[in-house]
């Protein structure tokens, strides 16, 4: 390690708890592939452009299956992320660019790694959405080129003792199918708080701390100790700090095994503790943890790599499955999200589009092919028929009346009984008193809502903290919600990354949400700290929170206020 560095680096802690171990580093790097040319015979363009298309497919392949081997293990955060990047893969486009310089005499290793450099520069030159992409961009691109050099790929070392793993940033399909019973935690220079690297060390539950300058450069074995609730990584810790954190994790998890049945806080204020999923797959893990229901049902894993939706027996199959786990609890559902990061074949864009993200997506696309919403719609109604389970179906990237309006009436049509929508746009949350006269219930998006309030692609490591959750500028969006939606008697849930951090879902209940969605194994944590706190003490930390000028004044503020956190060493 360099002379002067400290002993203690400081990041963005993004999964709670306290891991120790040595070191081991992602190391080695694909390299780039020098301007060969090939023989140029026509034999000689069809060998390379089947070599290339045969390499892009192959990479595909393999992230869709490391993704389903994710999901099989309960972390279905991580087959999200992995499906977005074998799409990337098979993107028509790419294909069009390699293709066209195959035809120019470049071989296929160079003319893959050139195709995908346009987009590399187009996206992260442009400020495009998916320049938060990049990262995910450059592992598919390395994994092609690698695949055609024959030269092996860089990834996660093997080691028989547990381990930090530590890396200028984690590609998907690598930390998708780490072993958390081997990686002790997680240590970046770059990402986000809702980095994939974030979401997947959370999915995991391990320890994790993204943003942290100055960690790439230790070195393989160097002893550290990582807390991913402080957002620290400790060089060289003694036995009494490693003793003393463990300690806290004992504690914490005692804790959690204390904290059962449905969510309320202390005085038996009840919040409903419900659980993101994707599929069917992913109930298993969500009964485990304690979910009373399903805050987001994620419908996009159903429609992605398809050049037609699926059928209608389909959709109606995976639906009714989810419903028929929960008799008791409710299931929200969101009807597909497809635009920006997320393109579908049968869902083309009007136009090309320079900035996806502000672009034809969510609610916006749909409308422009109602077919597909409202064949979707009437699969939820059979799917809902004759089961005790309440249904909720929401939209998504919703901005006004009219198109609040115009969801609520498609579901009326198709005998979905209970609309609502996400509040993912800032102007929705400005005015949410008006739609709230147009459908049921909100749900709170605080992923989008966040890079959309504070104009912070959430990919993007060096605007991590804009990306923050805890900006009170997002809270006061939230509170405007929640308030319309309890002056009109609706509900207003909160199934965005924020409601997994306990410290913050105490302050989302003070605000006003009124149940609380996240990924399965956030749930524990989340229903122990509500029981321990009252809901006037919530109310209190959520009134010091926006009093604050920045987010880590507004967390001190709102923690000072939760004094039972101790308990479970946050």
């Amino acid at each position: 390690m360099p002379d002067g560095t400290p002993r203690v680096l400081t990041g963005t802690g993004v999964s709670p708890g306290a891991g120790a171990g040595p070191v081991a580093r992602v190391a080695g790097a694909v390299p780039e592939p020098p301007a060969t040319t090939h023989g140029g015979t026509p034999a000689d363009v069809r060998a390379e452009k089947e070599a290339a298309a045969a390499a892009l497919q192959a990479v595909a392949a393999d992230l869709t299956e490391r993704g389903e081997r994710a999901a099989a293990a309960g972390r279905t955060e991580a087959r999200d992320v992995l499906g977005a990047q074998a799409m990337m893969a098979r993107d028509p486009g790419l294909a069009e660019g390699v293709e066209a310089r195959i035809d120019q005499g470049v071989a296929a290793a160079r003319a893959v790694y050139e195709a995908f450099g346009v987009y590399r520069e187009m996206l992260a030159g442009a400020g495009e959405y998916l320049a938060a992409r990049v990262g995910d961009l450059d592992d598919v691109r390395d994994r092609a080129v690698a695949r055609l050099l024959g030269v092996p790929l860089p990834g996660v070392p093997e080691r028989d003792e547990p381990f930090v793993l530590v890396a200028r940033d984690l590609a998907p399909a690598d930390t998708a199918v780490l072993d958390p019973a081997r990686v002790v935690a997680f240590v970046t220079e770059e990402g986000g708080p809702t980095s994939h690297t974030a979401i997947l060390a959370r999915a995991m539950g391990v320890p994790a701390v993204v943003a942290c300058p100055g960690c790439a450069d230790l070195a393989d074995g160097t002893r550290v100790l990582v807390d991913g609730t402080a957002g620290t990584v400790r060089i060289d810790p003694t036995d009494a700090e490693v003793d003393a954190a463990r300690r806290g994790s004992a504690a914490r998890a005692a804790a959690l095994a204390e904290a059962t049945g449905p969510g309320a806080t202390r005085d038996g204020h009840p919040v409903p503790l419900l659980a993101n999923i994707g599929g069917p797959s992913d109930v298993a893990a969500a009964l485990e943890a304690g979910a009373e229901g399903v805050g987001l049902y994620r419908t996009e894993f159903l429609f992605l790599d398809r050049s037609h939706p699926p059928s209608d027996a389909e959709q109606e199959s995976a639906y009714r499955a989810v419903l028929e786990a929960f008799p008791r609890g409710k299931v929200v559902v969101r009807v597909l999200d497809a635009g920006a990061d997320k393109p579908l074949a049968f869902l083309p864009p009007s136009a090309e589009e320079p900035n996806p993200a502000l672009g034809e997506r969510g609610l916006r696309m749909l409308r422009r092919h109602p077919g597909v919403l409202n064949a979707q719609l009437r699969a939820l109604a059979r799917a809902a028929a004759g089961l005790t389970t309440r249904l909720e179906v929401m939209a998504p990237m919703v901005t006004d009346v009219a198109e609040a309006r115009a969801f609520a009436a498609a579901c009326a049509e198709a005998g979905i009984d209970h609309p609502g929508i996400m509040i993912e746009v800032p102007a929705a949350a400005l005015r949410a008193g008006d739609l709230a006269r147009e459908v049921e219930f909100f749900s709170v998006g605080t992923n989008d809502l966040t890079q959309y309030a504070c104009a912070a692609d959430r990919q993007v490591g060096a605007l991590s903290h804009l990306q923050d959750p805890w900006q009170p500028a997002v809270l006061d969006l939230v509170a405007l919600a929640a308030e319309a939606a309890a002056d009109t008697e609706r509900g207003c849930g909160v199934c965005g990354e924020a409601a997994a951090d306990p410290v913050l879902a105490c302050v989302l209940v003070g605000l006003g949400a009124t149940s609380l969605s996240m990924s399965a194994p956030s749930l524990p944590l989340v229903r122990a700290a509500l029981a321990r706190h009252t809901l006037a003490e919530c109310r209190r930390a959520a009134v010091a929170a926006r009093s604050a000028p920045t987010p880590a004044e507004a967390r001190t503020a709102a923690r000072a206020e939760l004094p039972a956190l101790a308990d479970l060493s946050l």
